[in-house]
């Protein structure tokens, strides 16, 4: 059941990405020019998944499980450091310059084009780097 509803969520999720706009990288592009032939129209589509979520996770944050009963997990962390600041200009670049982000780029593999398809293995060689950079980071000895 819980693969079901994790397939179903999933596909929701993508035919989502798919209406809004967001797996068009022209139209993500448009929308981060602020300087030039701006389009405003995503930011209905986060406006409301920003108010559906506020409410989720106020909802969740009741909880201890999920509704099918697994452990519910949420994030805890509160903190802006370092990490959390160059992840997100990481990722901002990238959208900016690809318009991709993750969820819309898997989304954009069914069209069968070759720039979702890059996207994606590019993002998972990153991921891939970032994994071994981290082991790296935490079997070296620590210096003053």
């Amino acid at each position: 059941m819980v693969l079901l509803s994790a397939f179903l969520i999933g596909l929701v999720f993508g035919l989502g990405l798919i209406l809004s706009g967001l797996t068009d990288p022209a139209k993500v592009l448009a929308f981060l020019d602020l300087a030039g032939n701006w389009d405003p129209s995503l930011l209905f589509t986060m406006g409301g998944a920003i108010l559906v979520a506020s409410v989720g996770f106020r909802l969740a944050g009741r909880r201890t499980t999920a509704l099918l009963g697994t452990p519910l997990r949420l994030p805890s962390a509160g903190v802006l450091d370092r990490r959390l600041v160059l992840g997100s200009v990481v990722f901002g670049a990238g959208w900016g310059l690809a318009g991709f982000c993750p969820g819309p780029a898997l989304a954009s593999l069914a069209t069968g084009l070759p720039g979702p398809l890059l996207f994606v293995i590019a993002m998972v060689a990153g991921m891939g780097v970032f994994e071994l950079v981290e082991r790296w980071r935490l079997r070296s000895p620590k210096t003053a």
